[in-house]
C-alpha cells in the first residue's frame, strides 16, 4: 500500500449510496452534521444493493428527536412479509446537544435540514450527512451558475494559453 495516494485512500473510505445534488442547487449549506440511522435488517440489505433516494427528503425535530422524512429505501427483493415500508420516517441518531443545536437553527428564518448524502462509513455503518441550509432565491441560483461557468471558462483559457 506504499504506492497509494492519501487523497485516494480518504475517498475509498466511504461507500456512497445516494446523494442529494438538488440540495446544493436549492440551498446555501452553512453547516454539516453526520448522523446515524435507525434501520431494519431489510433496509440495510437494500442499501447495500444501492437502492435508495434522498432527493425529496428532509429532516425535522419532533418531540426532542430528529427524524428523516420522505426518504425512499426500496423494499428488499428477497424479503418476506417482514419487509419494511419504503417511505417510513426514520429516526436519526445524534447527541442531545447536537439535536438541540439543529432545532434552534431550524427555528431561525429560512433554515432547514437537508440530507446531502447517504453512505456506509469505514466500519460498514449507514450514515447520513445532514446540512443546515438556507434557501436560495432564483437570482442566487443564476449568480451561482454564472460564477461556475466563468470559472470553467477561465480554466479552459488557462489550459489553452499554457
Amino acid at each position: 500500500m506504499a504506492g497509494k495516494n492519501k487523497k485516494k485512500d480518504a475517498g475509498d473510505r466511504y461507500r456512497q449510496i445516494a446523494q442529494n445534488r438538488k440540495a446544493r442547487h436549492d440551498y446555501f449549506i452553512e453547516d454539516k452534521v453526520e448522523a446515524g440511522l435507525v434501520l431494519t435488517g431489510t433496509e440495510v440489505k437494500s442499501l447495500r444493493e444501492g437502492h435508495a433516494n434522498i432527493q425529496e427528503s428532509y429532516a425535522a425535530a419532533k418531540e426532542g428527536e430528529l427524524w428523516l422524512f420522505n426518504s425512499y429505501i426500496a423494499e428488499y427483493a428477497a424479503g418476506s412479509m417482514e419487509n419494511h415500508t419504503p417511505r417510513r420516517p426514520r429516526k436519526l441518531l445524534l447527541k442531545r446537544r447536537e439535536i438541540e443545536k439543529l432545532a434552534i437553527a431550524v427555528q431561525r428564518e429560512g433554515m432547514t435540514l437537508a440530507p446531502l448524502a447517504l453512505y456506509f462509513n469505514d466500519r460498514g455503518i449507514a450514515k447520513i450527512q445532514i446540512g443546515v441550509a438556507r434557501g436560495k432565491k432564483q437570482y442566487d441560483k443564476r449568480q451561482t451558475e454564472k460564477s461556475r461557468d466563468w470559472d470553467r471558462q477561465k480554466a479552459r483559457l488557462m489550459r489553452e494559453k499554457g
